[in-house]
C-alpha cells in the first residue's frame, strides 16, 4: 500500500529543524534554503563554493553578501568521510554530499530533535529551532518531499548502508513495514524538502532559541 501525505500529518503533525542561533532573521527573509540554494543565492563560486559543497564541513561557514546580508552554512561534524565511503552502496561520496546539500531536513518528533541538541558537538550552544506545521508544508511542497529511515548526515556509530534508495518520495516509502518493525517514532527518521522551503514563514508555527535539556525562549510565533 502506498503511503499518503495524510498519514504523515496524522502521526507527525509537527516537524522540527535545528538552525544556527540568530539565523532566523535571514531564514525568514530568504527562506529555509538548502546549502546548494543558499550558495546560489549568495553567488559563491570557484574554490569558495567547492569548499562548502564538495567536501565535508568540519565547522559552520559564515557567509556575507552585500545585498542579502549574512547567513550560516551549518557544519557536518557527525559525518565521518571514511565511514561514509564504507557504507555507501551505489553512490560516490561526492554524490552523497550533493544529496545532502540539495535538501533541507526536518525531524518528525521532539525526541530526535533533542538527541541532536544534546549531541556532544552541540549541547553547549544555543540553536534556533523552527517548528513547522506538517499539513501546511505538505500542502505546498509534497511533490519535493523525500523520506529517510536513517539519520542521513551522521556516520559516527555503526552507520547503516545508504544510497540512491535512502531518500524516497512519500508514495514509495514503506511506512507500514517500518512501523511494524520500528514503531511510529522510528518509522520515518527524516523528512527532507528538495531545494528548501522558501515560504518558511507561511508554514512555521514558532521559532525558539533552545539549548539541550532546557526550555526554549520563543523568538517568533505565528499570529493566531
Amino acid at each position: 500500500m502506498n503511503m499518503e501525505s495524510s498519514e504523515i500529518i496524522e502521526h507527525y503533525p509537527l516537524l522540527y529543524h535545528m538552525a544556527e542561533a540568530s539565523s532566523w532573521d535571514s531564514i525568514s527573509q530568504h527562506g529555509l534554503l538548502s546549502t546548494r540554494s543558499l550558495i546560489d543565492l549568495f553567488e559563491l563560486n570557484g574554490d569558495a563554493q567547492d569548499a562548502i559543497l564538495r567536501t565535508r564541513r568540519p565547522a559552520s561557514v559564515p557567509l556575507h553578501h552585500d545585498v542579502y546580508g549574512d547567513a550560516v552554512v551549518r557544519d557536518q561534524i557527525p559525518l565521518n568521510e571514511s565511514r561514509l565511503a564504507a557504507c555507501l552502496t551505489d553512490m560516490t561520496l561526492e554524490e552523497w554530499l550533493d544529496a545532502l546539500n540539495s535538501r533541507v531536513f526536518f525531524w518528525l518528533d521532539e525526541d530526535h530533535l533533542e538527541t541532536l541538541l544534546g549531541a556532544r558537538e552541540y549541547r553547549d550552544d544555543e540553536h534556533d529551532v523552527i517548528t513547522v506545521d506538517t499539513a501546511r508544508l505538505l500542502d505546498r511542497h509534497a511533490d519535493r518531499v523525500t523520506l529517510s529511515p536513517i539519520n542521513s548526515g551522521a556516520t559516527m556509530y555503526k552507520p547503516p548502508p545508504r544510497g540512491r534508495n535512502t531518500f524516497l518520495p512519500i508514495a514509495s516509502y514503506p511506512f507500514d513495514e517500518r512501523r511494524r518493525a520500528r514503531g511510529v517514532g522510528n518509522a520515518i527518521v527524516e523528512l527532507a524538502v528538495d531545494g528548501g522551503v522558501p515560504d518558511i514563514r507561511d508554514v512555521a508555527v514558532r521559532v525558539e532559541r533552545r539549548r539541550a535539556g532546557a526550555g526554549g525562549a520563543v523568538i517568533w510565533e505565528l499570529e493566531s
